[in-house]
């Protein structure tokens, strides 16, 4: 991508991503830092000079924020766990463009916004990486930006239907056929989907897949849910069965009542918690999304990644519980 695109979008992909895997940024760190300097100065000579800035808004200020800084202080992800809990220092993607994350919600749908952020805008083409015809449905895959989980891409179905972040029947029956079909040549396979006012930040119908080795905590077998003996701390429902988890998610939409749901091979987890805005998160999270809701902790200051606690991350599943 560094050698095929110019322009920071693709950079600031590039230098996230990296910058989430140690082994990969040894192998980029001198074409980025290059680029960086390259894209500085280019910058630098052109706010000087009174010129416009073509590439997009949103990766205009991420990058001032990384020119801020300086190449050489820019940190990769660090990783520990609190008993169960996993937790990340992730500080490159503080930088990103919060949207909607930070707005306060009043119901679970939205109409679709054309002249606010969504897939089908022009700069998003240089971050897909796979388009074509997937279980009926034609779909495009997209780099996450900001990664906080291996392999992290977005699926976008019919992006161009322009539909909003509000799930369907038919959204949840193909999401569970997709799962299960690429979880037989995928192992460690996952899809996710936060609903409108459980921190999506992009209302445009969209899941997050990732791969992974381990499983999430909210998978662990000590879970009451999972047929252990302790209890999960926020509601949690799990199905085996397509149409019975349906049900459950229709009786979120008639409550009004927002959730996080997580796709596995064969079966679903249902995640009812409060919408945001409705609470007051604490300082140490930019709110709880589906990862947060499924035991990953991520943390955008060091100090805080140092100081957090299994009674912190138990405290803040208290605050949004319904």
């Amino acid at each position: 991508m560094l050698r095929e695109h110019d322009g920071l979008g693709v950079f600031i992909l590039v230098c996230a991503n990296a910058g989430f895997d140690a082994q990969l940024h040894k192998t980029l760190a001198e074409p980025l830092r290059q680029r960086f300097e390259e894209s500085s100065a280019r910058y630098r000579d052109a706010l000087r000079n009174g010129r416009s800035l073509n590439d997009a808004d949103d990766d205009v200020l991420v990058f001032l924020k990384l020119m801020a800084i300086g190449f050489d202080a820019l940190q990769t992800t660090q990783r520990r766990t609190a008993g169960p809990w996993e937790i990340q220092f992730n500080q490159l993607r503080a930088f990103r463009p919060p949207r909607m994350a930070n707005s306060r919600v009043e119901s679970l749908h939205k109409p679709f916004e054309p002249n606010g952020f969504h897939f089908n805008k022009p700069f998003l083409r240089k971050e897909a990486f796979w388009s074509g015809e997937l279980q009926g449905r034609e779909i495009e895959l997209l780099y996450n930006k900001f990664p906080f989980v291996d392999y992290h891409a977005l699926l976008v179905p019919q992006r161009e239907h322009e539909a909003p972040q509000f799930l369907t029947h038919g959204d949840h029956h193909y999401m569970w056929r997709l799962t299960r079909q690429l979880g037989e040549t995928l192992p460690g396979v996952g899809f996710t989907y936060n609903a409108y006012g459980a921190y999506a930040s992009v209302n445009h119908l969209h899941f997050q897949m990732y791969l992974r080795d381990e499983a999430l905590p909210l998978q662990l077998p000590q879970w009451q849910h999972n047929g252990g003996n302790e209890t999960y701390p926020s509601r949690i429902e799990r199905f085996d069965e397509p149409e019975a988890a349906w049900r459950y998610i229709e009786t979120m939409h008639r409550g009004g009542e927002s959730y996080n749901l997580l796709y596995l091979p064969g079966e679903c987890y249902c995640l009812p918690r409060r919408i945001q805005g409705s609470y007051q998160h604490s300082p140490w999270t930019a709110g709880f999304a589906w990862y947060e809701m499924c035991g990953g902790m991520v943390s955008f200051s060091h100090e805080d990644y140092e100081r957090l606690d299994e009674s912190m991350i138990l405290a803040e599943f208290g605050r949004l519980a319904l």
